[in-house]
Parts: structure tokens; C-alpha cells; sequence
């Protein structure tokens, strides 16, 4: 089982799209780069409705799942909202389904510039943690014996 290939599925926000568009082209050719296979890519309005996309993927035969959005700060804090809720909803999905969620989305406060020049970072990051934590896990022991296990 260790030799698999890793299936990772991807959740990309519409919203903020020529950011996105890259970001997901990005997350694509670095999962190929790392040897996983994408085996979906669920498109979603805005970053507001990745919560629910992940939670429908995570279902599935998915390895891992790497999240892509772009909040962009404007005139309210109305970024901060949205951010904040998605991280938190995101990160109790992925303990409560044990399945790694690798965030890649860029902001709050961020704008559209700050956010064009972290489109290659956020996405890469996202692809490379969801990957790297669903191999390591896969290297969990069934159960310890005396020597110390170390999981990398």
C-alpha cells in the first residue's frame, strides 16, 4: 500500500477566477509533480461554499483534498468573516473524516496584487501538505511496539 499513488481531490473557488484559474493550474501540475493523481475538481461560486464541497469530496475515494480560494480585503472586514468561518469549518472536517485538507487560500486582507503574487506559493503549499500528510499517515502502525516511531 505504500507505493500507491496518493488521489487527490481539489476545491476551487470561482469567485476572484484569475487568480483561481492559475492557482488551480498550479495545485494540477505540482500534484503530478509530487506523483498523485487529481481524481476531482469540484468548482465552487466563492471560497464561502468550499466547506460544503469538502465535505461531499471527503466522502469519497480521495486520499486528500486541496482547497484554492481568494479573499481579497475591500472597504468592510467582510473577508475576515468569511476566511476565518471557512478555516475553522475546514479544519474540523478534516479531523472529524481524518482525511488532510491542505489550505491554499490566500487572505483575508490580502489585495488582488498581494494576492496575484502569492498565487504560485498558496497553491503549491496547499497540493504539497494535503499529499505529504495522507503519505504519513498511511506509515501509522496499526499498533506501537517497544521502539520509538518516528512518522516522516
Amino acid at each position: 500500500m505504500q507505493d500507491q499513488s496518493i488521489k487527490l481531490g481539489l476545491v476551487v473557488a470561482e469567485f476572484n477566477y484569475d487568480i483561481t484559474y492559475l492557482m488551480l493550474q498550479r495545485a494540477i501540475s505540482h500534484a503530478e509533480f509530487l506523483g498523485a493523481k487529481v481524481s476531482v475538481i469540484f468548482k465552487v461560486p466563492g471560497s464561502f461554499e468550499i466547506p460544503l464541497a469538502v465535505k461531499k469530496l471527503i466522502k469519497l475515494d480521495v486520499d486528500c483534498i486541496a482547497v484554492l480560494g481568494a479573499i481579497i480585503k475591500g472597504e468592510t472586514k467582510h473577508d475576515e468573516l468569511i476566511a476565518n468561518q471557512i478555516a475553522r469549518l475546514i479544519s474540523d472536517l478534516e479531523v472529524e473524516y481524518e482525511k488532510p485538507i491542505g489550505l491554499g487560500i490566500i487572505g483575508p486582507g490580502a489585495t488582488h496584487e498581494q494576492a496575484v503574487e502569492r498565487i504560485e506559493e498558496y497553491a503549491t503549499r496547499a497540493v504539497e501538505a494535503a499529499i505529504k500528510m495522507a503519505k504519513r499517515l498511511r506509515k501509522i502502525p496499526e499498533k506501537l511496539n517497544e521502539e520509538k516511531v518516528i512518522i516522516e
